[in-house]
């Protein structure tokens, strides 16, 4: 939707809600441009492969048929719209990412060619699922009937109209009645734009990386599930990780202001090092370019920490590179104060001071 659009029916539109599908304002889905794309199945149903492996390093999915020919899909999507070229693509159990490019102008927006995508997996999906799920409910329908009645009546007792077949209305777990449900994926999808150098390389590490991920929150589910309504002193949180932290007898508060030098820094970094050897749990929003790098130095060193964090966690959040592998180690933990937004905004100095006062009340 272009800006002019959007402006024009926000008015009509109600109270704006966060969303991850929701597609970049203003920005022109019909010209040049590299994207990363993730769908979820319908419910999160795991239907299109299987985690194996027995550690980090031999994880990996196991595609199932649907799977198979999701995959085949995705890669067919370039001879349908010879302006896409196919990237990379990664199926986990319960969704998928992409990355594509659009080289040339198209004709019709990005949005056209993935609805195509998607009912091609639709299609998919009620020739491998359904036909499977008629037949299992048909079997275990002919399995409660006892034998001595499994056979042909010679006059039939039930008026037909009375009479219930296993059909796909049967078979479906979601009403497909109102649009916030697909078929095979849910309905919308999520879209990230290339903007900077180097986003190609670590979108391309991160789709690598997914199944050894999967694998390590399976070992530790406790760690990488989302805690809502979690109160703490005067303040409610979203929390993720390892919140016995909150417990630790000893929390230390990492508040610098901005006008340090960078050899104060590097003397604040040497002084949370020593107090981190001491058993201290360091806490800071991170906001100041020197509460970055003491964080990072401690991160880096492997000591434990809580980040109070702006912006709110979702169901589905999780944290990235270095920060995942801390928290599989139980030395992280995510502090929300507020509801996750979509937008991305420059923090406000009253946000700032009312993080630190939080981050204070937790040290204290």
């Amino acid at each position: 939707m272009d800006k002019e659009t959007y402006e024009k029916q926000r008015p009509f539109a109600g109270e704006k809600k966060p969303s991850m599908l929701r597609r970049c304002v203003g920005h022109d889905y019909t010209e040049r441009q590299m994207y990363m794309v993730t769908m979820v199945t319908e419910g999160r149903r795991p239907l299109l492969g299987t985690l194996v492996g027995n550690n980090e390093a031999t994880a990996r999915i196991e595609l199932s048929e649907l799977g198979k020919a999701v995959e085949e899909e995705w890669w067919a999507c370039a001879q349908h719209h010879p302006e896409i070229e196919v990237i990379a693509l990664q199926i986990m159990p319960d969704h998928m990412h992409g990355i594509l490019y659009v080289r040339e102008k198209m004709e019709k927006p990005l949005g056209m060619a993935l609805r195509g995508f998607k009912q091609s997996c639709n299609k998919q999906f009620r020739s491998i699922i359904l036909k499977q799920e008629v037949q299992s409910v048909a079997l275990a329908t002919q399995q409660t009937i006892p034998r001595s009645q499994q056979t042909q009546p010679t006059q039939q007792t039930t008026p037909r109209s009375q009479q219930t077949q296993p059909t796909q209305q049967t078979i479906q777990r979601t009403p497909h009645d109102d649009r916030s449900h697909g078929l095979l994926f849910a309905r919308g999808y999520n879209d990230k734009l290339l903007l900077r150098a180097g986003q190609l390389e670590v979108w391309k590490a991160y789709l690598h990386d997914n199944p050894r991920r999967l694998f390590v929150k399976r070992q530790h589910p406790e760690l990488f599930r989302v805690k809502f309504g979690l109160q703490f002193g005067s303040q409610t949180y979203s929390a993720l990780g390892n919140r016995f932290l909150l417990s630790h007898p000893l929390r230390r508060q990492v508040q610098c202001s901005r006008r340090l030098t960078e050899e104060q820094i590097k003397a604040q970094i040497s002084e949370a090092l020593s107090a981190a050897k001491q058993g201290a749990v360091h806490v800071s929003p991170a906001i100041s370019q020197g509460e970055k790098a003491i964080m990072r130095a401690l991160l880096d060193a492997g000591h434990p920490l809580i980040f109070l964090e702006e912006n709110g966690l979702t169901p589905y959040s999780k944290p990235s590179n270095a920060l995942f592998q801390a928290c599989a180690r139980g030395q992280l933990l995510i502090l929300a104060p507020w509801e996750h937004q979509n937008e991305q905004a420059l923090i406000t100095r009253d946000k700032c001071l009312l993080l630190n006062n939080l981050t204070k009340e937790i040290c204290s």
